[in-house]
């Protein structure tokens, strides 16, 4: 089994050196770079062909989500996996990120194995919302007022054709994706195949143009497709 490829960027070099240490402690994957900003996040992504780059949200001179946004951007690196870490979850610039591509979120404070559990998911591509993303932070954001995008796109009204074009199928998977189910659970509470829902996953994720399930999450509360809950 070739190793997934881990790329840590953070600001702080004793937090990297013990991502490192416990990322290299695993069999099946391994660090094949340090960044410590976004602009060197982005160089080395592009120079080692990381599987999966644990981004820090905040670092000085160019950010975790500039980063998030460039590599996003850039065709040769689509397979590229994104996991923002931050200090507090609830954080508006984590929304922004799952916008810009990031495939999910943990908070610094995260136990090591769900660390680890996190850069396999991700490589796997999987998306990793924490319980407190999906019932806190976007929730709470979207509800005041905010929108992960930029103008008319982060409206409800901008989504509404394509909503329309979903089966109803899709629009309960999406529903459950919003949730931070798994492709397993979904499977489980529809009495279906986790192929069968992979297939409505990216079905969705293409008549939505999403990037990735996070993405998915973000427009399901944006388009007005799920409510944010008042607790």
């Amino acid at each position: 089994m070739t190793p997934i490829r881990v790329l840590l960027a953070d600001d702080q070099a004793l937090l990297r050196s013990a991502f490192r240490v416990l990322v290299d402690s695993e069999p099946d994957m391994r660090v094949v770079g340090e960044a410590a900003d976004g602009a060197q996040a982005v160089e080395l992504a592009r120079a080692t062909r990381a599987d999966v780059v644990l981004m820090d949200i905040r670092m000085p001179g160019t950010d975790g989500l500039t980063a998030t946004r460039a590599i996003s951007a850039d065709p040769e690196l689509a397979g590229v996996r994104i996991v923002m870490l931050t200090t507090f979850e609830v954080d508006e610039y984590v929304v922004q990120a799952l916008r810009a591509g990031a495939a999910g979120f943990l908070g610094k404070g995260a136990e090591p194995d769900e660390l680890l559990n996190a850069i396999r998911l991700a490589a796997a591509g999987e998306s990793l919302l924490s319980p407190a993303a999906t019932k806190g932070l976007i929730a709470t954001f979207l509800a005041q007022g905010g929108s992960a995008g930029e103008g008319p796109a982060g409206t409800p009204a901008a989504y509404a054709e394509q909503l329309a074009a979903l089966t109803g199928r899709e629009r309960e998977v999406l529903v459950l994706v919003a949730g931070g189910h798994t492709n397993d659970r979904i499977a489980e509470r529809l009495a279906v195949s986790p192929l069968t829902v992979k297939t409505h996953v990216n079905r969705a994720m293409a008549k939505l143009g999403a990037r990735d399930r996070a993405q998915l999450v973000v427009i399901a509360y944006e388009s007005g497709l799920v409510r944010p809950r008042a607790d």
